[in-house]
């Protein structure tokens, strides 16, 4: 099964854009880094002092996800899938069942630290979306609001370390490794993703 790497910045449409390509590609497996977050109480207690803590690799299972994505690629049945809920800052693990159909799948992982996981990128499709920052941080207000109980100076604050962060570093992802960089409204722009993905499906 090949694995769709989705990357960006927060609010750059990357769960968007996995709901859309799962949808095209016979209900592909979608895996969010977000779903991974920890739920200890030093992570809780960083949390109060530092906006930006859910924005850095220690804030994440990174083993727990890649337990996940080595259970899917060897096709068992019963996956454990974790569900982070920011308002409770709690996790949850399920056993979900898996429903394997072959070679019209792919496996998306999406996430801010999609491309931070150690894993061979040199075999993956790597995806970045990029758009505006002013439009991204009216996408992650609407969501932290009404998902996330949070205020508009709170989300401010995260959004701004969180940008900066990302593009701090993404570039060697950017500079070692095929990326294809889309915007998730633009049309013309998906189609060539899909072309490429179809192309994808040929070749393997």
């Amino acid at each position: 099964m090949k694995t769709i790497i989705i990357t960006g910045p927060s609010g750059s449409g990357k769960s968007y854009l996995s709901k859309k390509i799962s949808k095209s590609f016979n209900n592909s497996i979608v895996i969010k880094t977000d779903s991974y977050y920890k739920d200890n109480i030093f992570i809780k207690f960083l949390s109060i002092f530092q906006y930006d803590i859910y924005d850095r690799p220690i804030s994440f299972m990174k083993n727990e996800i890649k337990k996940t994505i080595r259970s899917i690629h060897n096709k068992e049945r019963l996956i454990s899938f974790y569900k982070y809920d920011f308002k409770r800052k709690d996790s949850k693990k399920s056993k979900v069942s898996i429903n394997y159909e072959g070679d019209s799948q792919f496996l998306i992982l999406e996430g801010i630290f999609a491309h931070r996981l150690d894993l061979n990128y040199k075999e993956t499709i790597n995806i970045v979306c990029e758009e505006e920052k002013q439009i991204c941080f009216k996408r992650r207000l609407k969501r932290d609001q009404s998902e996330r109980g949070r205020g508009t100076s709170e989300v401010f604050n995260k959004f701004d370390k969180s940008w900066h962060l990302f593009y701090e570093n993404v570039q060697k992802y950017l500079n070692y490794y095929k990326v294809f960089s889309i915007s998730t409204l633009d049309k013309v722009s998906y189609n060539k993703l899909v072309e490429k993905l179809l192309n994808e499906k040929k070749i393997n």
